[in-house]
Order: C-alpha cells, then sequence, then structure tokens
C-alpha cells in the first residue's frame, strides 16, 4: 500500500466521520423556558411516521411542546390519523374547514404557540404539527405572561423540509395520514452498548494488527541481518512506505482543513453533495474491507500462495492474486450498500465498511507522541 492511497484513506475516513456526525444532530434552539401549570412538560423528541395514499411514506422527527398532554411512548399503542392543512395556514384564527379528529398541520408566525394549539383544539383537530420556518427545530414554550394553560392535545414541531413535503401531498390531494409517538430512552440503551463495543473492538483489532504486522517485520529484518542480505540494506530504507506519519504540521494542518470542511458541509449540504460523500465513502470503504479481508485470508495455510503471489495491473502495480480474487466482492458489498443504503437494515453494510476503513487507517497512521495527538 503506497503513501498516496494511504493519505486517500485517510481523507474518506476524515470525511465520513463528519458526515455521520453532521447528519445525526438535531439543533434545538431554546430560550428561556419557564415552567408553569400547565407548561412544564419536558422536551421530547417525537418520532412521526407517515402514509400516503394508504402507502407507507417518509418518517419525520419532530419535538414536542412544553404544554400539552405526554405522547404514546410506543409506536403500536399510537394511533394512525388523517392529516389535514389549516386554512388559514397559521392557525391563528378558526380554521375554515370543518375537523373531526384529524391532526392539523399548521405553520409558525403571528401568533403564539398555545394560541395555535387552542384555536386547533376548539376547532376539533386530535393533535397540532407545527412546522418550523427553518430547517432546525425549536423548543415550543409558553409566553411569560400566558396563566392558566390548559391544552389537552399534542402539539409538535416538524422542521421546515418536512412540512414542505406534507403540505406538497395534500395539496396534490393524496389522502395522508400520520402517527405520533415519543420512544422513552432506556436506563442502560442496548444500542448504545453495542456501539460502545464496536468502537473497543475496531480500537483493538487495528492495534493488534499494527503490533502483529511491526513483529513480522522485526523478525523479517532479523533473518535478513543474520543472512547479511543486500536485500535488508534495500528495505531498510523503505520499510515504513506503507505507514503515514503525522507530525505537528499535518495535525495542524488537519485542524484547519477539517474546520473548512465543516463549514462546506454546512453551507452545501444538498442531495448531489450527499451522493459525493457516498462515493468517497464507498471508496474508502473498498479499500479498507479489502485490505483487510486479504490480511485475513492470509492468515490460513490455504491461501498463502495466493497472498504470495504477485501480477502486474496496469495503475496499480504488483497485486497479489488474493487481492483481485476479493476485490469484486469488495466492490459489489460497497454498491449494493449504496444502492439499498435507505432500507432499516443498510447499517450493517455501512459498519462493516466504516470499521474496515477505520481498521485500515489506524494500523498505518503513526502518531510521534501524545503533543501531536492534541
Amino acid at each position: 500500500m503506497d503513501s498516496p492511497r494511504n493519505l486517500l484513506l485517510l481523507f474518506v475516513l476524515f470525511v465520513y466521520t463528519l458526515a455521520v456526525a453532521f447528519a445525526g444532530d438535531i439543533v434545538h434552539q431554546d430560550d428561556i423556558a419557564p415552567k408553569k401549570p400547565g407548561c412544564e412538560n419536558n422536551f421530547v423528541l417525537v418520532k412521526v411516521p407517515t402514509w400516503v395514499d394508504h402507502e407507507e411514506g417518509s418518517e419525520y422527527v419532530g419535538v414536542g411542546a412544553r404544554f400539552g398532554p405526554t405522547l404514546e411512548s410506543k409506536e403500536k399503542h399510537a394511533n394512525q390519523t388523517t392529516l389535514t392543512l389549516a386554512d388559514p395556514p397559521d392557525c391563528c384564527s378558526t380554521p375554515k374547514n370543518k375537523l373531526t379528529g384529524e391532526v392539523i398541520l399548521v405553520y409558525r408566525g403571528n401568533c403564539s404557540f398555545t394560541t395555535k394549539a387552542k384555536v386547533a383544539e376548539n376547532a376539533g383537530a386530535s393533535a397540532v404539527l407545527i412546522v418550523n420556518n427553518e430547517t432546525e427545530l425549536f423548543k415550543m414554550v409558553c409566553e411569560a405572561n400566558e396563566t392558566a394553560i390548559n391544552i389537552s392535545i399534542p402539539v409538535v414541531m416538524l422542521p421546515q423540509d418536512a412540512g414542505a413535503s406534507l403540505e406538497k401531498s395534500l395539496k396534490n390531494n393524496s389522502s395522508v395520514s400520520v402517527q405520533l409517538y415519543s420512544p422513552k430512552r432506556p436506563l442502560v440503551d442496548i444500542a448504545e452498548v453495542f456501539l460502545w463495543l464496536m468502537a473497543v473492538g475496531t480500537i483493538l483489532s487495528a492495534s493488534y494488527w499494527s503490533a502483529w504486522s511491526a513483529r513480522e517485520a522485526a523478525n523479517e529484518q532479523d533473518k535478513l541481518l543474520k543472512d547479511a542480505s543486500d536485500e535488508f540494506l534495500s528495505t531498510e530504507s523503505t520499510g515504513s512506505g506503507g505507514m503515514v506519519d503525522i507530525n505537528m504540521t499535518s495535525a495542524v494542518l488537519f485542524v484547519v482543513i477539517a474546520s473548512c470542511f465543516l463549514v462546506m458541509l454546512y453551507k452545501l449540504m444538498s442531495f448531489w453533495f450527499v451522493e459525493v460523500l457516498v462515493v468517497l465513502f464507498c471508496i474508502g470503504g473498498v479499500e479498507g474491507l479489502q485490505t483487510c479481508l486479504v490480511a485475513l485470508l492470509s492468515c490460513f495455510r490455504w491461501f498463502e500462495q495466493a497472498a504470495e503471489s504477485f501480477v502486474k495491473v496496469p495503475f496499480f502495480g504488483a497485486v497479489s492474486y488474493l487481492t483481485l480474487a476479493v476485490s469484486p466482492f469488495c466492490i459489489a458489498f460497497a454498491v449494493v450498500w449504496a444502492v439499498f443504503r435507505r432500507i432499516n437494515f443498510a447499517w450493517i453494510g455501512q459498519d462493516i465498511l466504516g470499521i474496515a476503513l477505520i481498521i485500515t487507517v489506524l494500523q498505518i497512521v503513526r502518531v510521534p507522541n501524545l503533543k501531536v495527538i492534541a
């Protein structure tokens, strides 16, 4: 593995880490949020699965208001209710359309959140979805001068893009229904334990691989030294070609590039940019998965000969027969994940590619001291 390829892996790992962190973040802006009778709920994330013309659609994530009743914690107990668009859209006055228990979609602005909720409740709505005027979520609180707040229907805020999508379906005369539920966070989240075990296992695997490779290289050099071979003299100067040394300059440059990339990620987060990130991740994932599989299979005697036999490939240079055999599988794996990445269990493929990429990068990176790490 040459240095340019190693640097590419480092860059792809950096892009993937930032993209995952950015995509999973939900910003909740919050001013002073006073608690008072009828306005003392905890802020909770609310899942909003949708159905368009009786077919399952997108699932959105909103945030519950400080006021109103608490929502069901389990999806199976949540009612599937028809969604309708408020008229007027801000729901600051009595809706013109007659409501008989529907969930009403309204837009933020022109009056307080509690006013919208009270108007919708009096009109016969069973719940209110308030669409924010930004892509972020906002914590809905009561006004400081409001007293005797008594709202008996749930109120949830959705981001701007979710509201636009739902409004488009409604204006196309489609039948839209939603569920509202807020899963309770368990005391011990099994998913977090699993993620922790994956992280620790990844670090341990990379550390063991790096130590094993170093030991094998040292043993090989000892043999060459004993034989006084000229080959030892040539490998002594090129023995670190498969490693990437991170010095202080590289660390500072990394911070600068990371900051610039975060700004670019924030400004250019669009469909085409996400697709570029997916392609970069697939390239790094293929390289990482291929490297890990070749190293793993080389430990078995059945594959030793294939791992030690090489053929020249244009652009890539000398490549082992084992690498050539494994590469199509790795490419196919990444392509299948990219095509089906939106289905529920696609996270398995993403984690396999990501872990393989991280292990590969960690075992080729060398940091001289804690100062550079900091």
